[in-house]
């Protein structure tokens, strides 16, 4: 019995040791995290880091399945945490219990925001108006897509602003994946297209363009987790749900009349080599396509 006492003397004071050696900071997540932070807590491990920011990738098949952990000074990406100062990577990372874990970090959720707000009733003739603003802003920058929109993108964008579901499932199996980089241009093309689709089908009353964004998704989470790397795949899962980042709704609110079109483009475009020139190119093509199908 004493033998006992002092073991469990000994395991205590190891756990008091351990957790007066922990930090515990705060940070702003969005509620596509919430069911990832709420299960039980699991492994992950850090698959890149960079100055603002890491991904931690966890185990299982909860989507999302990597967790951005972003200084604020990062692009508000729909599967983020965000703090104000970063920890320092480390092996050892959990997710779960309602926090993240880095080395001896555990951060805390205080607040939530929504990636996927509803933009509210939107005039098809406003949409309409838009898309030449919309062309302009992204012309007169250098920033090109990292594609040649020519090829694949080009039938995928005709293939939706036709309402052909087949062809556009199968140009968006050949750009899924397709290009360099962490988030692929076909891939940032692919998010691009869903969130408009959705968002601007929904705001607009298109019907056939919302039935086409359900459809796409729904190809898009079958195959992502076999065709493109885990981050990428991730923030397709999102786009398939219209969850998108700051930038990018940024300029949904600009196509529906919220707030000026150029500036809030050329904040997406200044998004990584080409993922903003890509993700422009989707909303674009999202636009002609809700268009064309709302007659």
């Amino acid at each position: 019995m004493a033998v006992g006492t002092a073991a469990e003397a000994n395991r205590r004071t190891r756990t008091f040791h351990r957790a007066v050696s922990r930090s515990y900071v705060t940070g702003a997540a969005s509620v596509a995290l919430r069911t990832a932070l709420e299960s039980p807590r699991r492994p992950a491990r850090v698959l890149a880091s960079f100055p603002l920011g890491m991904y931690l990738e966890m185990r299982g098949d909860t989507e999302p399945s990597v967790v951005a952990v972003l200084a604020a000074a990062a692009t508000r990406l729909p599967n983020a945490v965000m703090l104000n100062v970063l920890p320092p990577a480390d092996d050892d990372a959990w997710v779960g219990d309602g926090v993240v874990e880095i080395g001896r970090v555990t951060i805390r959720v205080s607040r939530w925001w929504d990636p996927a707000p509803p933009l509210g009733p939107l005039d098809p003739v406003r949409l309409a108006q838009a898309a030449p603003a919309l062309d302009a802003a992204c012309a007169a920058t250098s920033r090109r897509p990292g594609l040649d929109v020519r090829d694949a993108p080009a039938a995928l964008a005709e293939a939706c602003a036709a309402g052909s579901l087949l062809d556009a499932i199968g140009a968006a199996e050949q750009l899924m994946g397709l290009g360099p980089g962490l988030t692929p241009s076909g891939d940032d093309m692919l998010s691009g297209l869903l969130v408009a689709l959705r968002h601007l089908g929904e705001a607009t009353g298109t019907p056939r363009a919302v039935w086409l964004a359900d459809w796409l998704a729904a190809t898009v989470r079958f195959d992502a987790g076999t065709r493109t790397t885990p981050i990428s795949a991730t923030l397709l899962h999102c786009a398939a749900r219209g969850e998108a980042s700051a930038e990018v709704l940024g300029v949904l609110r600009a196509i529906a009349g919220r707030q000026p079109i150029e500036p809030a483009v050329h904040r997406l475009l200044r998004l990584g080599h080409t993922s903003g020139a890509d993700l422009a190119w989707g909303l674009r093509a999202g636009v002609a396509a809700v268009t064309r199908l709302n007659g």
